[in-house]
């Protein structure tokens, strides 16, 4: 079933505000998906290289060792989040480089996003459990999007927790199911994109970076996505400067859209969006089916584009 939320400040001035109202709005998905969870934050940006969310499956991992190794190869590293399992870099230098030297000399860490601006922190458990743990309350950003999973033809195990992130500052959250993902696939590693999982979502967010890695903005990416991905969805997609929402022709997946002068947030459910500042007054509806919402830095209002 699966759950999707995402919520994206308009002024700059509410941006100490977003864990603290995002929180909820991800744990009161909890019943379409107690088995784990993960959001994106996007914010603290980081121009002087790239910011890499690292991951270890042991627990108690070293972080400190390995940031003084990496200071030996790049210079400088600024640890910006640091918890037992997970750690957040500030690399001066090209997400290239990191990564060719991530996986020579330290392959035992996953990295789950690498961008100027992005966060991914995800974890099994329910959804109140992996917040806490990340202390997501206390997060601050211009926005976020996440993600809580039912598992009902997999295991329940972080691989297949949301969002996904195949690009610098590029993720995804996807509720519902691709039937062509596996042949997709095949076509995107022969293109150069990188696949960790067998997730049907992680496909969606690697054709978006495929997309978006020849030209397209991101409006053009989804667009050719509505022709190009066979299935059932609801995606809540971030980059560095945007949020966008965008159901399928036949749109079986449930979603609502809030807008207000201050924000835009949209759920999975109403219950998600009831507690928001402002949510009386606000413009709500049901994204329509194929149709794109696009909210952007600079822009005053969402872009659509009727397929």
């Amino acid at each position: 079933m699966c759950g999707i939320v995402g919520l994206y400040f308009k002024k700059a001035e509410l941006e100490n505000q977003l864990g603290a109202l995002f929180a909820p709005m991800l744990i009161s998905m909890t019943e379409r998906g107690p088995d784990s969870a993960g959001f994106a934050v996007y914010g603290d940006d980081y121009d002087q290289g790239v910011k890499l969310t690292l991951r270890s499956s042991t627990d108690n991992y070293d972080w400190q060792a390995l940031a003084e190794r990496l200071g030996g190869a790049f210079g400088s590293v600024d640890t910006w989040f640091q918890n037992a399992s997970v750690a957040v870099y500030k690399l001066p230098a090209d997400e290239t480089a990191a990564l060719n030297w991530l996986a020579q000399y330290a392959p035992d860490v996953d990295v789950l996003s690498a961008g100027h601006s992005i966060e991914i922190l995800k974890g099994v458990g329910l959804p109140a459990t992996v917040a806490e743990r990340f202390n997501l309350p206390a997060m601050k950003g211009s926005h976020a999007i996440g993600h809580t999973r039912l598992a009902t033809e997999s295991a329940v195990t972080l691989q297949g927790s949301h969002p996904f992130s195949t690009g610098l500052d590029l993720c995804l959250v996807h509720n519902g199911s691709l039937s062509n993902h596996n042949r997709l696939r095949e076509k995107l590693k022969r293109a150069g994109i990188v696949f960790k999982t067998e997730n049907d979502s992680e496909v969606a967010a690697g054709y978006l970076t495929w997309r978006m890695s020849q030209g397209d903005s991101l409006n053009q990416a989804l667009t050719h996505a509505l022709k190009d991905l066979d299935g059932f969805f609801t995606f809540a997609v971030g980059t560095r400067d945007g949020f966008a929402v965008v159901r399928d022709p036949i749109a079986c997946k449930p979603a609502v859209i809030a807008e207000t002068d201050d924000y835009v947030a949209m759920a999975s459910e109403y219950r998600a969006l009831a507690n928001l500042p402002g949510i009386k007054n606000a413009k709500v509806w049901e994204p329509e089916p194929a149709k794109i919402y696009l909210w952007q830095r600079g822009e005053e209002s969402h872009v659509e584009a009727v397929q």
